[in-house]
């Protein structure tokens, strides 16, 4: 559910935010919970290597367990929560055997909730088995790529992934981009899908919002000048100059493909996702 403001300034006009109503008010788990460096998008000669970062509120970082190695041991769901290290919402679980963990929520996941991960766990919201296992068209997020390493694909905000077959020990799945991939039939994966579909929805409203969120503004090159951007520079608006687009550093972009041909999961992808 996305939540609307009254329009009592301009930028409140436009600003909408997700609905933490549902959410569980209570502190977090300290014991898996941490404090990160900032580091302002600096490497460690302290020069900047990922524009527009920087400032933000400060934020800890919960540590989310995507692989679930506790097989056979169920767990109960005790909280829904807002982690800010990610879009989707996350839940604290408690195993039977007495340890908790932080685990990605699933859409309409409710707190009381029973989840287990094992090769024959019911297939039912949460839950966690091998691909094999479940049926052709049901919809599953943090998925492996390879079995054992913990979930990798459909882990954003609303993000799920179809399964379209099972083939000589290979599932071809349907990414949210249109991609369509496949992967090992032992890899583990979740019921169900990610948790704050609405998320793609949120309208940031103020250019302060962006800050509190770690970003910083974008400048277009042709207001620079011509030592900082090939674009800049000039006696009042200009045409850019070069034939092809480049990037700031003076590199051709546009539509150049980045992908390397030797990679080895290009084998994987059977139909490249639907450029937007």
């Amino acid at each position: 559910m996305i939540k609307k403001f009254k329009p009592y300034t301009h930028s409140r006009r436009s600003m909408t935010a997700a609905d933490y109503s549902t959410l569980t008010k209570i502190p977090r788990e300290k014991a898996l919970t941490k404090r990160l460096k900032k580091n302002a998008g600096r490497n460690n000669q302290g020069r900047i290597s990922m524009r527009h970062q920087g400032g933000g509120n400060k934020i800890i970082y919960r540590h989310v367990d995507f692989l679930q190695e506790k097989k056979g041991v169920p767990c109960k769901v005790e909280t829904i929560e807002y982690d800010p290290y990610r879009t989707a919402f996350i839940a604290k679980v408690i195993y039977a055997d007495g340890d908790r963990r932080y685990l990605l929520a699933p859409h309409k996941l409710e707190v009381g909730a029973k989840i287990i991960t094992s090769l024959d766990a019911p297939l039912e919201l949460g839950n966690r088995t091998i691909l094999k296992r479940i049926p052709v068209g049901t919809f599953v997020h943090n998925i492996e790529i390879m079995p054992g390493k913990g979930g990798q694909l459909g882990r954003s905000a609303g993000a799920s992934v179809q399964i379209l077959a099972h083939e000589d020990g290979y599932t071809d799945l349907k990414m949210p981009s249109g991609e369509t991939r496949r992967v090992s039939w032992d890899s583990f994966a979740s019921i169900g899908q990610v948790s704050n579909p609405e998320h793609n929805l949120v309208s940031i409203g103020k250019a302060g919002r962006s800050r509190w969120l770690n970003i910083r503004p974008t400048v277009r090159g042709s207001v620079m000048n011509p030592r900082d951007h090939p674009y800049g520079g000039g006696e009042g608006r200009q045409p850019r100059g070069t034939r092809k687009p480049k990037t700031k550093w003076g590199k051709i972009t546009g539509g150049h493909k980045t992908r390397s041909k030797k990679k080895w999961s290009n084998k994987m992808i059977i139909k490249r996702r639907i450029k937007k």
